[in-house]
């Protein structure tokens, strides 16, 4: 359980372990059970049972699923697992990936980088491995795995919300992780952007005009009617919600979709550099 150490960066992450931990410690105790009793019967430690219950230790789903059969909670406790799994994935991921589910419209350019909502494993594994000073092997897999969580997001059946992506030819033809990965990526791109609510677009490198140069950025058109915008760049991430900067940053992107290619352009492009490759 060492990549579920509770590392309570922020005060949501802490008061959710607080909460849970609580709970957990109240249900054992009702029953009559002391923690080495309580352990054996869900087959694990009596160590492992006191750090769960001093908010130490982020309990997996198989801990909660056994805790709630053993102290016949009815689910009540295994309720609290989606909770408790999305404390796994850093503070700045969980914040983007709540804005994300309340967009109606998500509109990205890249061109560093495919988007991370289009990347494969293994192709984040390489963008978020390559970081350095490199990330610890736990710490790269609960990177990963949070990108991958984002993902959730692209659903065939919902249709929902709209996703524009504008990518720079050169982020297709850059051999991130290899060959092989950029195969596997490449045959991702061709797939999601078939998709009805997708629009996948590629801004040539012949292209003599070219407003993406300030780098990457990405838009989210909320159910309420507001934009937020976001822009990452070296060592920091910025949220934009003020008006007036979002609605430079819609202006931004309409002419970068402009001055890229349509999406059947993109995908015969996209096909063209598989064959590449």
């Amino acid at each position: 359980m060492s990549d579920w150490d509770a590392g309570l960066e922020d005060d949501e992450a802490g008061a959710v372990i607080r909460t849970v931990s609580r709970q957990l410690k109240l249900w054992r105790e009702a029953a009559g059970l002391t923690q080495a009793e309580f352990g054996a019967a869900i087959g694990y430690g009596e160590e492992l049972v006191s750090s769960v219950e001093r908010g130490r230790r982020i309990p997996r789903p198989e801990y909660l699923d056994a805790a709630d059969e053993v102290l016949a909670a009815g689910g009540k406790i295994a309720a609290m697992k989606q909770d408790v799994a999305e404390l796994r994935y850093p503070k700045k991921v969980r914040d983007v990936k709540r804005l994300e589910a309340e967009a109606v419209e998500i509109c990205s350019y890249n061109n560093s980088i495919v988007d991370g909502l289009l990347q494969t494993r293994e192709y984040a594994q390489a963008v978020i491995g390559s970081r350095r000073p490199p990330f610890t092997v736990d710490e790269l897999e609960r990177q990963v795995a949070a990108r991958l969580a984002r993902q959730e997001i692209i659903s065939t059946a919902t249709a929902e919300p709209l996703f524009s992506f504008v990518l720079c030819e050169s982020t297709l033809r850059r051999p991130i992780g290899g060959k092989m990965v950029m195969r596997g990526q490449l045959e991702r791109l061709l797939e999601v952007a078939r998709l009805p609510n997708i629009d996948l677009q590629v801004l040539p490198l012949g292209s003599e005009e070219n407003s993406g140069l300030g780098g990457p950025f990405r838009l989210l058109k909320l159910k309420d009617g507001a934009t937020v915008a976001l822009s990452e760049a070296a060592f920091i991430s910025r949220v934009f919600c003020n008006p007036k900067e979002t609605t430079v940053g819609d202006m931004r992107y309409g002419i970068i979709r402009a001055q890229a290619l349509t999406p059947r352009e993109s995908l015969a492009l996209i096909d063209k550099v598989l064959g590449e490759t």
